[in-house]
């Protein structure tokens, strides 16, 4: 099973490494400290520096347990030592948003009852989506939740991962609050859960903040009725 140096080390941004499987425009790396992306997260991006100069990394493929990272240049062969490095205003952007999607869903999570997470994407452009299980509502209700998002930003609320067991996860209502994904479980069987502190505790492989004032301004923009069942609610961080 891959090992998760961002879930590891997440202020992990540059390290040595070495290629020990390539193909052109592609390579995989004795270790890596980029995300791969998943669950509605895009990956990391970042460069590889070689002896003959430095490579962009555009985004990670995953085949079983395999990580390819895709190099900006299609044709391109890697071998040998490499530095890597994940480009940190990357990864601030996408674990901003993912943290910041946290916190809306706990919010909508109390304020409408349970209602569960039916799809999102986080993008490294520093939009999103979160598509939510709710029919007949007032969407003025949703776009008003921008406003308790944004006190938990100013309020500077404290983010841990932590490690519980996965059976016991399961078990344990609201951990897993999406019906379409969940994260994989570590090696040795646990489930990684991000703890937005007072506010909000489940179960995600993402990469996120350590303290929710690392974050901008978060907006809620549009919002679309998707299906009967189904409200999607666009974001966006603000300057």
């Amino acid at each position: 099973m891959a090992v998760y140096l961002c879930h590891e080390q997440p202020d992990l941004y540059d390290h040595d490494a070495q290629v020990v499987d390539s193909r052109p425009g592609a390579v995989v790396l004795s270790r890596s400290a980029f995300h791969p992306g998943g669950g509605g997260q895009v990956s990391d991006v970042g460069t590889i520096e070689t002896a003959r100069g430095v490579i962009g990394v555009t985004h990670i493929e995953i085949e079983g347990d395999t990580w390819w990272h895709v190099l900006a240049d299609p044709g391109a062969t890697i071998d040998g030592d490499v530095t890597v490095s994940v480009d940190p205003e990357h990864r601030l952007r996408v674990a901003s948003l993912h943290t910041m999607s946290h916190v809306l869903n706990a919010l909508v999570f109390d304020e409408f009852e349970g209602s569960l997470v039916t799809g999102a994407h986080i993008n490294g452009d520093g939009t999103g989506r979160m598509d939510f299980d709710l029919s007949a509502i007032d969407n003025d209700r949703l776009r008003a939740l921008a406003t308790p998002v944004n006190d938990v930003i100013t309020r500077g609320l404290d983010v841990r991962a932590v490690y519980v067991d996965a059976d016991d996860a399961a078990s344990t209502p609201g951990l897993v609050r999406s019906m379409s994904v969940a994260p994989p479980p570590t090696p040795d069987g646990r489930l990684r859960l991000i703890d937005v502190d007072g506010l909000d505790r489940q179960a995600c492989g993402g990469t996120h903040l350590t303290n929710t004032a690392q974050s901008r301004r978060f907006e809620i923009g549009k919002i679309e009725n998707k299906g009967k069942h189904n409200r999607r609610v666009r974001f966006v961080l603000g300057d």
